[in-house]
């Protein structure tokens, strides 16, 4: 591989590694997830996160993402609905669920939270953001094709986004075991209701322009 490139590429993992360990939104919000259903759901909207930041790195390989940024409509649309879908789910931690229907849905909760994880990355517009204005500062002209440095810089990107977020799991995890607790259970649901809706907050003032 060209030193030019490799040097570009270890820059551009030491950016997304910083960037990655300033607080964000998905790190808040796999925290609240995995302190209110522990680390299998946690996990598992690690995985949607990390398909829905793939998405848009492959969109700004195509050059999709420069059409989210460019266009004001796009940009509010998916920024609005974002916030929105953490106030839902914000709506949905406040409720509590009766003992029997906890226990049923730990096994079902998997895919729901894959779920969730992946349309929470798919409605923040600053993915799509980070992609074509941090990411084509790193690119080296004159080595390999524009798509492929791109493609290349998306998975690292990912990768170092996963890592993260798996430390984030993990450590909230540890304090699952002593909240799983019916005593526990409410008080812990809706104080995570309060942080998702701070997050929606956060998130419209993050993403504003």
């Amino acid at each position: 591989m060209n030193d030019a490139l490799l040097s570009s590429l270890w820059s551009f993992a030491l950016a997304s590694l910083i960037i990655e360990l300033i607080p964000g939104p998905n790190q808040t919000y796999l925290a609240a997830l995995t302190l209110n259903h522990g680390m299998r759901a946690g996990f598992a909207a690690i995985l949607g996160i990390a398909l829905g930041l793939g998405v848009y790195g492959t969109a700004a390989a195509l050059g999709i993402a420069a059409i989210i940024s460019e266009s004001a409509f796009f940009y509010h649309l998916l920024r609005w609905a974002g916030a929105l879908y953490f106030l839902w789910l914000a709506w949905d931690s406040w409720h509590d669920e009766p003992d029997d229907k906890h226990k049923i849905a730990a096994d079902a909760r998997a895919t729901q939270s894959f779920r969730r994880g992946l349309i929470t990355n798919l409605l923040n517009p600053k993915a799509a953001i980070f992609y074509i204005s941090v990411l084509p500062g790193f690119i080296v002209p004159g080595t390999i094709s524009v798509f492929a440095q791109t493609v290349l810089m998306s998975v690292l990107y990912v990768s170092i986004a996963t890592l993260t977020h798996i430390a984030v799991v993990l450590l909230a995890g540890r304090l699952y075991r002593f909240l799983d607790d019916p005593r526990w259970r409410v008080p812990v649901r809706r104080g995570i209701a309060l942080v998702l809706i701070g997050v929606a907050v956060w998130f419209l003032l993050a993403s504003a322009r």
